[in-house]
């Protein structure tokens, strides 16, 4: 009796395996189909809520696959529900598609814009939006082969770049009904720990003035710069009283016309981050206070727009578990002399004591648990609170690369980016199978996801009542 279960058993997994091995053996043959796709997205370069193109041609590939599409979810244009199947459990893909503005550049690894200040992909959402919309079909395939049971869900998510598109889609409920949400983003480095972020509320403070001819009656006039300039002085005293965690950061979208007319209107963008989203909500009142300050001094009149509130990561170990074990089994990216060559090249123009390798981009980082975030901050945060979630990682961006720079928009450009591209769809889809084989890794998910987020939880988005700011960008 031991004897024929030991063989049944072993029959199981192999059967296992060698379904795995199909879907793999698939996803790599449609990689140029893939590549193709997120080609024109890189090349379309569409800002948050604008992504018109972008989000149409996803959506088309996931209705031609045989999913149902709903566009315009959560009343914003470009975002989107593909849906395949029913019942439980029901597993979550999140896909981003926005860029970023003033980095364009071509797929060369010297600085080369394609449009002096036109927008890139410098965060590689033309990959992340790609590789999860792969995932899903092919993930899709599979259960259709094999008559498994449940629902697998692509959401697409725009505007994550301070639009949090995400944040809106969660307000709306499209998310509550998820037993377990999937995501990933493009890297320099391969991993898959339980890691959290930073949460950030970004603001536009606003400041109306009296204009006047600077020479000959500045009495008359009232400076809203001089207001901007008065907030962003307290701003950065400010920082002296803050947890050290605490990252503050703005820029003067507005300052004035002439410099011989006293600014009538002034602008400034303020990001405030830390690793607990209610530490957030605390040093942004105190933003507010120096802003009204600032306006009292000046004479001005002061109004601010949340534009963006996000939470940070909550951590999911259980769900991170099997995708740092499927990271593993699928590995790193291996170059071609061709894409050595252009990350040696890459690499050249990183600052003096940045020390990586090529070889660096086949490596799997440890897999680790940090509930204390750093680094930047994602909408994903905000689901992440609602429904267990795990992330990865992939090398799409030669090893040492930051985001939000020319060369990640170089190499996303890429086979380089392709290739990462392919490990992240592969480990997502293997990730969502475990889970539709096994529904009890979503059922511990929520036990951890309660445990972290404690007794009594209620979700209050950071950005208020507000709708999405789907304007933000024009």
């Amino acid at each position: 009796m031991k004897r024929i279960l030991t063989l049944a058993l072993a029959f199981f997994a192999f059967g296992a395996m060698a379904q795995e091995d199909q879907v793999l053996k698939k996803l790599d043959e449609k990689a140029a189909f893939y590549g193709d796709i997120s080609k024109q997205i890189w090349d379309l370069a569409e800002l948050g809520y604008l992504e018109n193109q972008s989000s149409a041609l996803l959506q088309k590939t996931l209705t031609d696959a045989g999913f149902t599409v709903k566009a315009g979810v959560a009343d914003i244009p470009t975002a989107f529900m593909a849906e395949y199947g029913s019942g439980k459990p029901i597993i979550g893909i999140m896909a981003e598609f926005d860029a970023l503005p003033g980095v364009s550049q071509k797929a060369v690894p010297f600085r080369d814009p394609v449009i002096e200040g036109g927008a890139g992909h410098a965060c590689g959402h033309h990959l992340f939006g790609t590789a999860s919309v792969a995932a899903g079909i092919s993930t899709m395939e599979w259960m259709k082969e094999n008559n498994i049971k449940g629902t697998i869900r692509v959401y697409g998510t725009p505007a994550e770049e301070g639009g949090g598109g995400k944040v809106y889609m969660a307000k709306a409920g499209i998310m509550d009904d998820v037993d377990a949400m999937l995501h990933w983003h493009p890297s320099s480095a391969n991993n898959a720990g339980a890691n959290s972020s930073l949460a950030n509320i970004s603001t536009k403070f606003r400041f109306y003035g009296e204009a006047s001819h600077a020479a000959a009656a500045p009495d008359r006039g009232r400076s809203a710069l001089d207001a901007v300039e008065a907030m962003n002085f307290m701003v950065n005293l400010m920082r002296e009283h803050v947890p050290q965690e605490t990252r503050m950061h703005y820029v003067i979208t507005r300052g004035g016309e002439a410099p011989n007319v006293v600014p009538a209107f002034a602008e400034s963008y303020h990001y405030v981050r830390h690793p607990d989203a209610m530490k957030v909500k605390e040093i942004f009142a105190k933003m507010v206070d120096a802003a009204e300050g600032a306006a009292q001094g000046t004479q001005t009149r002061m109004e601010y727009e949340i534009i963006n509130g996000v939470y940070n990561l909550l951590p999911n170990e259980t769900l991170a578990t099997v995708m740092h074990k499927n990271l593993e089994q699928i590995g790193g990216i291996s170059y071609n002399a061709e894409e050595r060559a252009f990350a040696e090249d890459i690499i050249k123009t990183y600052p003096a004591g940045v020390m990586v390798s090529p070889e660096d981009a086949t490596k799997i980082a440890p897999f680790e648990v940090n509930e204390k975030g750093s680094g930047g901050s994602t909408d994903v945060g905000d689901v992440s609170w609602l429904v267990p979630t795990a992330g990865l990682g992939t090398a799409t961006w030669v090893p040492g690369t930051s985001a939000h720079t020319w060369q990640a928009v170089a190499a996303g450009g890429t086979s380089i980016g392709r290739k990462g591209m392919m490990v992240a769809a592969k480990t997502l889809t293997l990730t969502a199978m475990d889970i539709f084989k096994d529904p009890s890794i979503a059922e511990k998910a929520k036990v951890e996801l309660d445990k972290r987020r404690g007794a009594g939880f209620k979700y209050e988005a950071l950005t208020g009542e507000r709708s999405a700011p789907l304007d933000y960008r024009k």
